[in-house]
């Protein structure tokens, strides 16, 4: 019989994991829950969950630390962050650390359940990946390349440093360079959160950190551009 999935929930506030577990296992999914930041480690090297909704103010180790130490020993499970800040820089140090998207508290349940089940299915989908026209694998625009197969980046010949969402996003922009994408349409293109009505502004996040990465300038973007009140579209003649 094949295991259910299962979700990892790293939160201090027991009334949250109440509710978290009820509606997680009402959806199909096994949980396992710790209430610190330690514990919460521990269980996420040893149990291998399928996605670990991790708090950042947590006892004995923040979520911040937590998150950092599992990238480090090379554990890709996806990490959705609840926070109740409101600070950007906290979303961006989040993401920037490796985790995959943040929501903020108050939640819904059912944004919280699509984003467990669209980040769940994105690595699933992942794995599955059937091989791409050798013609498609390498996407050359001069200073930037993008090396899909290996899911690199380079410029200039130097290898760049970029996050699993990152590379998505700049990947599936390059990919339709000169295409405008609305920042729902990139939600559910991109992040898979079909049919997403919610906060949007992991995708402001997302861009803001890839511009960093990639731009001579990111105050002055070539790459990747904004057009006022539609979107970002990817530019690769400049």
């Amino acid at each position: 019989m094949e295991r259910k999935q299962r979700v990892l929930i790293v939160e201090d506030e027991k009334n949250i994991v109440d509710i978290l577990r009820f509606n997680l296992q009402k959806e199909g999914y096994d949980t396992l829950e710790a209430f610190d930041g330690v514990t919460g480690l521990r269980l996420a090297l040893e149990e291998s969950p399928d996605l670990i909704l991790l708090d950042l103010m947590l006892p004995g180790m923040n979520g911040f630390e937590v998150c950092k130490l599992l990238r480090d020993k090379g554990k890709n499970t996806p990490v959705l962050i609840i926070t109740a800040r409101e600070e950007e820089k906290d979303k961006i140090l989040g993401l920037d650390l490796g985790a995959d998207d943040y929501i903020t508290k108050p939640f819904s349940i059912r944004e919280l359940m699509a984003r467990v089940k669209a980040n769940i299915r994105r690595v699933a989908l992942s794995g599955q990946g059937a091989a791409q026209p050798a013609q498609e694998q390498v996407l050359d625009f001069g200073r930037l390349v993008i090396h899909k197969e290996q899911a690199q980046v380079t410029k200039d010949g130097e290898r760049l440093e970029l996050t699993q969402r990152e590379f998505e996003l700049l990947t599936y922009l390059a990919s339709h360079a000169g295409r405008v994408f609305s920042r729902q349409e990139l939600m559910e293109r991109v992040w898979n959160y079909e049919g997403y009505v919610g906060d949007v502004r992991g995708v402001d996040v997302a861009v803001r950190r890839l511009r960093e990465k990639i731009e001579d300038d990111p105050g002055q973007p070539k790459y990747i551009i904004t057009r006022r009140g539609a979107g970002y579209y990817f530019q690769k003649d400049f």
